[in-house]
């Protein structure tokens, strides 16, 4: 049987693999087979009073202040096809995801919890894309394609010394054959707050290896009146320096939309779409609310950004000043890069503290 479970689509869904389906949760922390609604005590443990044992006992975790837990230890060969998990959107900067493939020693995704499913700015945004779904009422779901060969292991850690009470999780996976040209997905979060001016704020350097970069999510906060998104989207590959091989024509053209995300005149109109969004719209609501906020992502799933030795990636915030000349901004950029690449990966910089991290 040479189907092995794996790039699930219409066409192929009717195959039949040797592949085994698992899924971890707080009802089945192993994701062993057979082992799901066992529990005898958890947090639903009072609500199912009388009930027994398999009536939703365990359908959720507690995260204790500055603790990391570990939600997934999974021997391959496998891949993670589906993560859907949901808490309190105060605590989506507050927490930080991890994956490490293989066992290796640093992670290869490291992003606070709110970026990586597209929600930066901790109040509740839908996305209706492939990768990243976000539904009513913060529903995260991600299909992010994940192949491991020896093992995956998640991990969420709490940065504040506040207790997370109700995290809920799923993780979906299948233990089959990986191909050996498949690579690891990576995700790493930066943020410039504000950009110091006439600078790129940069979403990815030291990046090594042969990979293929997938996609970008920026929460973006607006600290001028006006237009905030003339800036040109930059990638550098494989030795480039000064200039790069991909220049951009702006930022709304490179979400895939165009001028200045307005329609009708004087209004942003948010959109979700398989492969590019505007999403998030966040005006002031009042006289002390005085920045505008946005979310936006591009997945470069059927345009992957191809590099054999190196890539960086960077973008300008340019607005307009009135006599028509461009005003270099000093917002605030949070981004989240996706990209495949072989192992190992270069060392990620250092993540910030939760106080560089925090919405204010």
């Amino acid at each position: 049987m040479a189907f092995n479970g794996l790039d699930m689509h219409l066409g192929n869904l009717s195959l039949l693999s040797n592949a085994q389906t698992r899924s971890i949760s707080a009802e089945n922390f192993t994701g062993e087979k057979g082992k799901g609604g066992m529990a005898t005590s958890g947090t639903g443990e009072k609500a199912a009073h009388g009930l027994g044992r398999g009536w939703k006992v365990s359908p959720s975790i507690h995260i204790q202040p500055l603790k990391t837990v570990t939600l997934a230890n999974i021997d391959g060969p496998g891949v993670i096809q589906h993560i859907w998990l949901t808490c309190h959107p105060s605590m989506w900067r507050k927490l930080v995801i991890r994956f490490y493939w293989d066992k290796e020693e640093t992670p290869s995704i490291e992003v606070p919890l709110g970026d990586f499913f597209c929600n930066g700015w901790c109040e509740r945004s839908s996305v209706s894309s492939i990768p990243i779904a976000v539904n009513t009422a913060g529903g995260f779901n991600s299909y992010w394609q994940m192949p491991f060969r020896k093992h995956a292991r998640i991990t969420i850690e709490n940065l504040v010394e506040e207790e997370l009470r109700g995290f809920y999780y799923q993780i979906t996976y299948a233990l089959t054959d990986v191909p050996e040209d498949a690579a690891y997905l990576h995700a790493q979060w930066r943020r410039s707050n504000p950009l110091p001016y006439k600078t790129d704020h940069t979403l990815l350097e030291g990046v090594k290896g042969q990979g293929h970069y997938v996609g970008t999510y920026i929460a973006w906060g607006s600290n001028n009146k006006g237009w905030w998104g003339e800036g040109e989207m930059k990638f550098f590959m494989d030795g480039d320096d000064t200039y790069p091989t991909i220049c951009g024509t702006g930022t709304e053209d490179y979400f895939g939309g165009a001028w200045s995300f307005e329609e009708p005149q004087g209004t942003y109109k948010a959109f979700s779409t398989p492969y590019l969004g505007f999403h998030q719209v966040i005006n002031p609501h009042d006289a002390y609310n005085s920045q505008q906020r946005f979310g936006m992502y591009r997945w470069h799933i059927m345009d992957p950004i191809r590099f054999q030795e190196d890539l960086r990636v960077t973008i300008q915030a340019l607005g307009w000043r009135h006599n028509g000349t461009y005003l270099p901004l000093q917002d605030d950029l949070a981004s989240t890069a996706f990209w495949y690449q072989s192992e190992p990966h270069a060392p990620f910089p250092q993540l910030p503290a939760f106080e560089f991290l925090e919405v204010i």
